[in-house]
């Protein structure tokens, strides 16, 4: 194997697996663009539901894969490998998961059973921290559109090449934190105190609205400096010809912009997830699954942003929650702190948040 794939990839059954899921994703994703919505257009309240329903029937049928043959992501099971099924699996908890207790059990299906749902459980309680995460990213690419004026039709395709660059970021972000944890432990506590710190400012923050400067931006001025910028948008068009010289348009800025946003989220979002596993890949399975699911979701939550008042509030609390879990990970470990406690923990605190907004609807008087 590749010296450098090997960092990542410790059989070519995970390789096999990684590519082909890569593949499948980016199919459909590209089927969404250019077969399904070939034809710029606003999407609808209905249409965002639909898809929004469609992106997450997907992530629970993965969910369904991993709980009845998780172990194929490593290629356990799937090769002649010298030693056992069950002792594979316990190489690979000892590695990633170390909260499943295993080491008394002989019985190769109970051991497989138990390895299975807690990858299932891992991947859902990641996907969820993820997807609730997105949501604050939502409201900041909301922003960063009507700084710029962009027509609401052209909002999916700069979302969609949003979305593919958001893939390569965490690729690059999962992995190399996988491997960086995976040599030094500190790691993890520095990933903890950074997330506690950020809950903290959120909550502290949480009412402020902030202000997109479309001519101060740093990646505004980087782009004007290395760029021909035109002065307005051509319709759909990233970049247009002019009398010989190739111009960037403000769309194309506009997606740059959206981009670097998403790397500043990903450095809160990428070691929220390490809390709950070290494997990196349900790490990069889950957060593929809530980006994907971020394009519908942001055309649902345009409609009715304005009635979560309290979200920012509970993702301020699960950012705490997920920073003293990383920082007191071993503690956890040793009294029985199990995947499925983390996942209810989550659950509660989003349905709290979310329910409490549904009670208590903002004042559309004192709001305007």
């Amino acid at each position: 194997m590749n010296p450098l794939t090997s960092i990542f990839f410790t059989n070519s059954f995970e390789t096999l697996f990684f590519f082909g899921f890569l593949f499948i994703v980016l199919s459909v994703v590209i089927i969404d663009l250019k077969v399904i919505g070939r034809q710029s257009h606003s999407i609808s309240f209905r249409e965002a539901i639909i898809w929004t329903l469609v992106w997450i029937c997907l992530a629970m049928l993965f969910y369904l894969f991993l709980r009845f043959r998780g172990e194929y992501i490593h290629g356990i099971g799937l090769s002649d490998h010298p030693t056992s099924v069950a002792d594979q699996i316990r190489d690979n908890v000892a590695a990633y998961h170390p909260s499943v207790k295993i080491e008394d059990i002989t019985d190769e299906n109970v051991i497989l059973n138990l390895y299975r749902k807690n990858l299932a459980l891992e991947y859902l309680t990641g996907y969820l921290i993820e997807y609730s995460l997105s949501v604050d990213n939502v409201f900041v690419i909301i922003m960063i559109f009507m700084a710029f004026g962009i027509l609401n039709k052209y909002y999916k395709r700069v979302l969609f090449w949003g979305i593919l660059g958001a893939i390569v970021m965490r690729f690059l972000f999962i992995f190399l934190g996988a491997a960086l944890i995976s040599r030094f432990e500190i790691v993890l506590y520095m990933f903890g105190g950074f997330l506690v710190y950020t809950g903290i400012q959120m909550f502290r923050t949480r009412n402020k609205i902030k202000e997109i400067d479309t001519k101060n931006h740093p990646v505004v001025k980087l782009a004007s400096r290395y760029f021909a910028v035109y002065p307005r948008n051509v319709r759909h068009h990233f970049m247009i010809r002019k009398r010989g010289k190739i111009f960037v348009t403000p769309m194309l800025i506009v997606l740059l912009v959206i981009e670097f946003s998403d790397v500043i989220f990903a450095v809160d979002s990428v070691p929220a997830i390490f809390s709950v596993t070290k494997d990196p890949f349900i790490v990069f399975f889950s957060n593929i699954f809530a980006i994907l699911g971020l394009r519908s979701l942001f055309f649902l939550l345009i409609n009715i942003m304005d009635r979560f008042r309290y979200l920012k509030h509970g993702l301020s609390v699960l950012l705490t929650f997920i920073g003293f879990k990383l920082i007191l990970h071993t503690w956890l470990e040793e009294i029985g702190f199990t995947t499925a406690m983390s996942l209810y923990v989550v659950m509660a605190i989003l349905g709290i948040s979310i329910l409490a907004s549904l009670l208590s609807p903002m004042n559309k008087n004192a709001s305007s």
